[in-house]
């Protein structure tokens, strides 16, 4: 399995995939200008690319080598392979920009000449997309007009698909064609019977492709979402402000990715990117099942690709009964990945059920660099960096009823954590509660205003994401951490531990370190409890101090 990226400056960039993770093959100058329009074939076997420049190159995908170049005597609006696999010839779509013609070229001939040109639409053809399954594609002009027709004859499919025809122009995309919208982007469901389509109206369609009936439609406009209170959704005003910045720029940003809509092999689920994150949508049932991404807020995703395992090979491999246990600790046979392109960031994002790789250098979190990062990009996320370092406390003295315990805070590994714990060490939040819960040989737990465990809020009145970092672990005593009922469901509760407790890594988040007053966490851990471990006679903190720096 390849993936392919392409950079708009002209670069080609092959990707394989591994059992885990993903590995660089292999780099072209593909173009002087621009990369226009990237098409890879239905067997896998090519790809192409299109530019300003009238060229077109063809890539043999599996030798990683470039096989034909062709020279165009127009300006190219899109390509797309249009041919079965199996078939003799290589079918190569490529519509003219400045006119309403389609030719199309054999691959595999090496000449400039092509097989059949037509007239399909009054305007330019902006996308194309092949449907393998029944032998025909889609494709849409400028203006936002759809069309069915044959690779073959350029015309539309034989008569099985005439009452079909009819039917899509009454019921159907009818509706879409009157508003006139542009297709941005167009892509079919793995058995050919859906296709998705993205336009400027930030509205993601989903379309029969048998009877062009419309199936769902999901708003992603700015209104829609301002106007949305779901929990799922909210975000805090800061925020918000932040990517609403980011998608107004995104928008003036004439040469950005446009985002698209892809499906799962089960076509039950719709993926696309939004200013919130990645929505996984069940078609089925019509809720968001996910969304991937939330916590980076820092990057506005566009385009994606999933990849799911090979189609190619179905069978399971079974694990013998005695094997199975030696496995279980192991990562699982399949990598089900979902890849994606941000907003002005030269990286790759991987999404995957797995954790992180364990770097040599515990600082560089998740990020790998085959490449150096260019130079405006590492002055901003270094300014970044210093402007939360420079802006959050990173210490703080607890005064309790048994002495002063003071604690070293790490802002530049979770600054969200940091905030809400100084914030609320500001305000007198923590002031006269009680550690509610003590465990000898374990840890002592605070910040409940109930006093009973099952209080306590943000300084954002909801709860708040996880921030593990690879170098704060719980692997010495004296670690400050959050508490929480689950994945993201940090409040205001915390807990100081006494011993190294490593099970407790990636479950909760470590923001501190007790520096001074060692003695007085243990005196803590000594007193006595009853058997919900709260102690006899309340011990109290009396005030937080957050030193000048």
């Amino acid at each position: 399995m390849l993936f392919l990226f392409l950079v708009y400056s002209g670069h080609l960039k092959f990707w394989k995939k591994k059992s885990i993770g993903i590995e660089f093959a292999k780099h072209f100058r593909s173009h002087l200008g621009p990369i226009e329009g990237l098409a890879v074939s239905i067997d896998g076997l090519l790809c192409c690319t299109i530019s300003s420049d009238q060229s077109v190159k063809i890539y043999d995908v599996v030798n990683y080598d470039m096989m034909v170049m062709l020279s165009l005597p127009y300006l190219p609006g899109s390509v797309e392979w249009v041919y079965e696999q199996g078939d003799v010839k290589a079918k190569l779509a490529i519509s003219d920009r400045n006119s309403s013609f389609v030719h199309i070229y054999d691959a595999r001939a090496g000449t400039n000449e092509p097989i059949i040109s037509r007239e399909i639409h009054m305007g330019p053809v902006k996308v194309m997309k092949f449907n393998p399954v029944y032998d025909s594609v889609i494709s849409a002009d400028m203006k936002g007009i759809i069309e069915y027709w044959s690779p073959s004859t350029l015309q539309f499919p034989e008569d099985e698909y005439v009452h079909i025809y009819m039917y899509f122009y009454k019921i159907g995309l009818s509706e879409f064609i009157e508003m006139l919208y542009p297709v941005l982007f167009l892509l079919f469901s793995i058995y050919g019977k859906q296709f998705s389509i993205t336009s400027p109206d930030r509205r993601i369609r989903v379309f029969w492709f048998r009877t062009g009936k419309l199936r769902r439609v999901y708003d992603e406009s700015l209104e829609d979402l301002q106007r949305s209170d779901a929990p799922l959704y909210r975000l805090e005003a800061i925020d918000f402000g932040r990517r609403m910045a980011v998608e107004k720029e995104f928008e003036k940003t004439e040469t950005a990715p446009q985002p698209n809509a892809v499906f799962d092999e089960s076509s039950n689920f719709l993926i696309y990117a939004t200013l919130l994150g990645i929505k996984v949508v069940n078609l089925h049932t019509n809720k968001v099942a996910r969304i991937l991404g939330k916590v980076e807020n820092n990057d506005r995703f566009l385009r994606i690709a999933l990849y799911q395992g090979d189609r190619s090979n179905k069978k399971v491999r079974k694990i013998p009964t005695a094997a199975a246990n030696a496995n279980e600790s192991k990562e699982p046979l399949t990598d089900p990945t979902l890849l994606c392109c941000a907003f002005k960031k030269h990286r790759i994002y991987l999404f995957s059920r797995r954790e992180p790789e364990e770097p040599e250098d515990a600082t560089k979190g998740r990020d790998v660099f085959n490449e150096k990062p260019p130079a405006d990009e590492l002055l901003a996320v270094s300014e970044l960096g210093k402007a939360a370092a420079s802006s959050l406390p990173e210490n703080v003295i607890m005064h309790t009823t048994m002495g002063d315990v003071h604690m070293r805070l790490y802002p530049e590994e979770c600054p969200k954590t940091v905030e809400n714990f100084t914030t609320h060490c500001r305000n007198g939040y923590y002031d006269n509660l009680i550690f509610h819960r003590v465990i000898k040989g374990f840890m002592i737990q605070t910040g409940d205003p109930l006093g009973d465990g099952t209080g306590g809020q943000s300084i954002w009145g909801r709860e708040f994401e996880d921030e593990f970092h690879k170098s704060l672990r719980h692997d010495r005593p004296f670690t400050v951490s959050m508490a929480n009922a689950g994945p993201n469901t940090n409040g205001s509760q915390f807990f100081i531990t006494t011993v190294a407790t490593p099970w407790l890594d990636s479950k909760h988040t470590v923001f501190g370190r007790v520096i001074k007053g060692m003695d007085v966490v243990q005196g803590i851990e000594k007193v006595k409890t009853d058997k919900g471990d709260r102690p006899y006679q309340d011990v109290k903190i009396l005030s937080v101090t957050i030193p000048k720096n």
